[in-house]
């Protein structure tokens, strides 16, 4: 399901990061390309708010679709990929999980063999090293044939249902009475593919600016733009950065992930729904011990809980990452359980749909922070589908910060979530406020969607 608000009516090659242009103007740099950037406010047909995967996939997919028109990417790291993008499993999900007829499911199918492909052509290695759902209890059986014919429905190709013994033969060590055995889930160095996306953007002829901290926006009025026919008023929004040139654009798309209510609402959309951060730790197998696992080992979901459970993902390096659980983050960067932003703790206290999430899942929570500190606790859980892995073959991992998008009743939103603002300005404004998991996965299959809606908002 796709939530939309209401309908309305050549750059150059090179990634340019604001703090080294700074530099090359103090130092006295002729290199036009920079004193012109830094001179001047510099004019786009379409910017592209945000750096990770979903932003570089629409902004490769956009100036595919219109090579000439000029396109810019702002993000506010030095570096493109750095948070859900470069903190996730690095798994290439196949789309078991999700209800039949949904986007997600269609995205998720779609953008599996859109990755493979994609990374067939671009050089980047993967590895198809499949992935057992795993029965350990009676009670979970019925649940394991219910996701089995889910992924059936959803198009997933080659699932096969296994026993105890078949189970044995794909994964040594792994305990379970049935599993669902998908050939076709990989893994790859999402980092890797979304810096891809950002590098054939470039070639195209894209612009990728670096530490751009967008601070707000504003938008020309129809009469101020009547009245004059400089350039900055027939491309009427303006992108206000931290310390950084303004960008002139006729339209804008952002995609902000952590902060994607944020950049919503600074062009007058509705607060609703609120981005609260989760983060999960993961452990990581010791070097010696990763030869426990060959693939990917994962629980039946519980239905009861919102998040997917512990699971076992080998990862491009050849380490082997466990977890993660799921716990409250203290900030939307909040990667260890000591960073602390009082704005985003308190934001996300502040909003009636987390502490009727709270409320509902008080236990489970409270059990993912103990999981979270005491290791053996963890490796308890992890023990039901490894018998052999012990508290000493494990060391902790990093974490993630999952952009979660709750409702004002403490619903997680499944929906992709677009949105515009009001007046002259939200007419020339796309958000996209939500892109649930399995974003990565589908980022190109996604990127296409967003494109498509663009072009219908904008009238490209």
């Amino acid at each position: 399901m796709l939530r939309r608000s209401a309908p309305f009516a050549g750059g150059r090659n090179a990634v340019v990061s604001w703090s080294f242009l700074r530099r090359c103007i103090g130092a006295g740099s002729t290199h036009d390309l920079h004193s012109r950037s830094m001179n001047t406010a510099r004019s786009y047909d379409i910017a592209i708010v945000g750096g990770g995967i979903i932003g570089l996939a629409t902004a490769q997919r956009l100036i595919t679709l219109y090579p000439n028109l000029t396109f810019c990417v702002l993000e506010k790291e030095k570096q493109l990929s750095t948070h859900q993008t470069g903190h996730n499993s690095g798994v290439v999900h196949c789309g078991i999980y999700y209800k039949p007829g949904t986007l997600k499911a269609k995205l998720c199918v779609e953008g599996l063999d859109l990755t493979y492909k994609y990374c067939d052509e671009n050089g980047i290695p993967y590895k198809k090293c499949g992935k057992l759902i795993v029965a350990v209890e009676d009670k979970e059986i019925p649940l394991l044939n219910n996701l089995f014919d889910r992924g059936k429905m959803n198009g997933v190709r080659d699932l096969t249902m296994v026993d105890k013994k078949g189970i044995k033969e794909i994964e040594p060590n792994c305990e379970g009475m049935f599993a669902i055995v998908s050939p076709n889930t990989g893994i790859v160095d999402w980092a890797q593919v979304s810096n891809s996306y950002g590098e054939n953007f470039k070639k195209a002829g894209g612009d990728i600016y670096t530490s751009y901290h967008v601070n707000d926006f504003s938008c020309a009025t129809e009469s101020s733009r009547s009245q004059s026919k400089e350039e900055g008023l027939t491309h009427p929004v303006t992108i206000h950065g931290k310390d950084v040139p303004a960008i002139n654009c006729r339209y804008v798309i952002t995609c902000g992930g952590l902060y994607s209510d944020r950049l919503a609402e600074k062009s007058g959309c509705s607060r609703v729904p609120r981005i609260v951060p989760f983060r999960g730790d993961y452990l990581v197998l010791k070097p010696d011990k990763s030869n426990l696992v060959n693939g990917n080992i994962y629980p039946v979901p519980d239905p009861n809980f919102p998040f997917l459970g512990v699971h076992f993902t080998p990862r491009m390096d050849g380490s082997v990452w466990l977890g993660p659980n799921a716990v409250l983050a203290f900030a939307r960067e909040g990667y260890k359980l000591w960073n602390v932003n009082l704005r985003d703790l308190g934001d996300a206290l502040a909003f009636r749909g987390l502490r009727k999430l709270m409320y509902k899942y008080f236990t489970f929570g409270v059990g993912e922070y103990y999981r979270g500190i005491y290791i053996a606790a963890q490796v308890k859980q992890l023990q039901k589908y490894v018998p052999k892995l012990t508290a000493n073959d494990v060391i902790r991992g990093p974490s993630g910060v999952r952009a979660q998008a709750l409702d004002v009743d403490g619903n997680l939103v499944d929906d992709f979530v677009f949105d515009g603002g009001v007046g002259d300005l939200g007419s020339r404004m796309l958000h996209v406020r939500n892109a649930p998991s399995p974003a990565a996965t589908s980022s190109l299959a996604i990127a296409k969607m967003v494109a498509e809606e663009a072009t219908q908002r904008f009238h490209l």
